[in-house]
């Protein structure tokens, strides 16, 4: 078997040693002789991953102690319901502020207005989402619920490079395809969630960061599997939950641990991405589709100066073993999503690539 360089953006690329070490006890998981997947979420076994899973993101991500750890069902995309109702009642007028900055963040303001009265704080429509709009805390209204934003944005390979001081108004963020892959001061936010679906692990389940005092505030409607407080007062095992997703996630977090943490990894990271865009910024070949200024380190977007090549492109690339190049159908062109789990190696074998393509073609 060949083991491809995976730059899907989600499902995404796993280390491949945390894939061989959920094979060899995927049928007989601490000498049990049952698999993770056939035992109870309520098993001492489980517990110890689930506990063990909490411990790494702590200690990873540097969490405070007035922090929760939730594990929700339904991905990121869940949570752009689950935040709504669970914050917007925080004060009378039940508004909200959203930040957007690309498709996400369309989305997760469009499902909150089935709630409250939401505005747009800020916008980058205009420049068809190539960069972070300016965004002014101070003009917010003092009644304002919570401000959300997407600190990373996927499909258009930008992401916020500082965040903003939103004062005693909670920060909501979206940190679906960043979210362990830089050191962040998690006490700037009152919510951080995502899905694992990228650098966490398989799709299908969100982790979700949330200061304690945001915890008794869902609305009345709000259904059990859906509030806050119900995941944080059963150790999110109200019911049966992804087991499978939370102890591949542990897996996860214990080689990223191994590795050295979030200062390695943020360093590793900024070295890969600065491979490809080496490449986009030396040449009139490619041209990057993120504002330079707002790119993301974790999706590196760019098209072909000649669009008319990039079938011929992507196809030369998968010949390689450059697997899910092509990107979203809102940009066109390519997208490498350079996650934790992605080599050096294949950062530098897409940038040798594209210079081999580029002078086979120019």
């Amino acid at each position: 078997m060949t083991r491809v360089f995976n730059f899907g953006a989600g499902p995404a690329m796993l280390p491949t040693s945390v894939m061989e070490k959920a094979q060899r006890e995927f049928l007989d998981f601490a000498n049990l002789g049952a698999g993770l997947i056939e035992i109870s979420h309520r098993s001492k076994e489980f517990e110890q991953v689930l506990d063990e899973a909490d411990q790494l993101m702590i200690k990873l991500a540097a969490i405070p102690s007035n922090y929760k750890i939730l594990y929700v069902h339904g991905g990121a995309q869940m949570q752009f319901s689950a935040v709504p109702l669970n914050l917007i009642n925080r004060q009378p007028a039940r508004k909200a502020a959203y930040v957007e900055s690309g498709n996400f963040a369309k989305l997760a303001a469009k499902e909150a207005a089935r709630y409250g009265n939401i505005t747009t704080a800020a916008s980058s429509a205009e420049f068809d989402y190539d960069r972070i709009p300016d965004f002014n805390p101070s003009a917010l209204d003092a009644d304002t619920s919570y401000v959300h934003i997407t600190s990373n944005n996927t499909i258009y390979g930008t992401r916020w490079q500082q965040f903003p001081d939103t004062g005693n108004i909670p920060l909501v963020a979206d940190m679906t395809s960043e979210l362990l892959s830089r050191r962040l001061d998690i006490s700037k936010f009152g919510v951080i969630f995502a899905g694992l679906q990228k650098n966490l692990g398989p799709s299908g389940l969100a982790c979700v960061i949330i200061r304690e005092d945001l915890l008794d505030l869902a609305l009345p409607e709000t259904p059990n599997l859906l509030n806050y407080k119900t995941y944080a007062d059963q150790h999110s095992l109200a019911n049966t939950n992804n087991t499978f997703a939370i102890y591949m996630m542990k897996l996860v977090l214990e080689w990223l641990d191994e590795l050295g943490g979030l200062d390695v990894i943020e360093a590793q990271n900024e070295a890969k991405a600065a491979l490809i865009y080496d490449v986009i910024d030396n040449s009139e070949f490619y041209v990057g589709a993120a504002h330079p200024a707002h790119r993301s380190v974790m999706n590196v977007t760019f098209n072909l100066a000649d669009n008319s090549l990039l079938d011929s492109f992507l196809a030369g690339a998968l010949e390689r073993g450059l697997y899910a190049l092509k990107g979203h159908r809102n940009v066109g062109g390519a997208r490498a999503s350079i996650y934790n789990a992605m080599p050096v190696a294949g950062c530098q074998t897409l940038a040798d690539y594209m210079q081999e393509f580029e002078r086979a073609n120019s």
